[in-house]
């Protein structure tokens, strides 16, 4: 994603030359303690990030506003509860089907006395016309600025634009990447359709294709500020 000290370091320990005539047998004394600090940055940094985004969740979440975000993400949900320090707010969680892990997002929430609604992702666009703001993670910040991000997240965002709702992303600066929506290196995962269909529909199921991606490609001009930790 992005390049850290260890890369750094390596890179200027370690150089092939082109007719790569190179003695993989001799020792760096430096290597092992580059490589152990800069993993351990990547920690600190990994540990960190969610609670240096929530730094700044009191000036964006303000009281009677209503926010609309959908699964799961760690990094928004210390977002919302480190606002609801400071703020009364209400929260519109869109479950994320089919592996509906708005739901344990739901719950956290209202442990935490926030005022919850938890929604099928099919009613988006009917309540976000009395939403706020909509506050979401990613996977992935590609190099134009688009998402690759939990299926779910275009709809919500083409929602959102249709309203007028701002879009905020919360992205740790490790989920940066150069590459483009189209290059190869940036490809959607598809899982088992068990969880769309029974399969005891058996006829159905013998002439249907069915395809159950994990992540969405939301592009530039649907997100309106995105908040990372630095």
């Amino acid at each position: 994603m992005f390049q850290t000290n260890l890369s750094r370091n390596i890179s200027t320990q370690i150089s092939v030359e082109s007719d790569l005539n190179v003695d993989y047998s001799e020792e760096i004394p430096e290597l092992r303690s580059d490589i152990l600090n800069a993993t351990r940055e990547l920690l600190f940094e990994l540990e960190s990030s969610s609670r240096n985004i929530a730094e700044d969740a009191d000036k964006h979440i303000h009281s009677n506003d209503v926010v609309l975000t959908l699964g799961k993400s760690r990094t928004v949900e210390t977002f919302l509860k480190r606002a609801a320090k400071k703020a009364s707010f209400e929260v519109i969680v869109s479950e994320c089907a089919p592996f509906r892990l708005g739901h344990d997002l739901a719950k956290s929430l209202a442990k935490s006395r926030i005022q919850t609604t938890l929604i099928t992702d099919s009613a988006a666009f009917a309540m976000m016309s009395r939403v706020n703001k909509v506050v979401i993670g990613t996977h992935t910040v590609l190099a134009n600025g688009g998402l690759k991000a939990i299926a779910g997240s275009h709809l919500v965002a083409l929602a959102a634009k249709y309203y007028n709702v701002p879009v905020i992303v919360l992205s740790p600066l490790y989920k940066l990447s150069p590459e483009y929506p189209r290059s190869v290196k940036i490809r959607n995962r598809f899982v088992s359709p068990e969880s769309l269909v029974d399969y005891s529909d058996g006829l159905f199921v013998e002439k249907t294709q069915i395809y159950n991606p994990l992540f969405d490609y939301v592009p530039p001009e649907l997100i309106s500020l995105f908040i990372f930790n630095m």
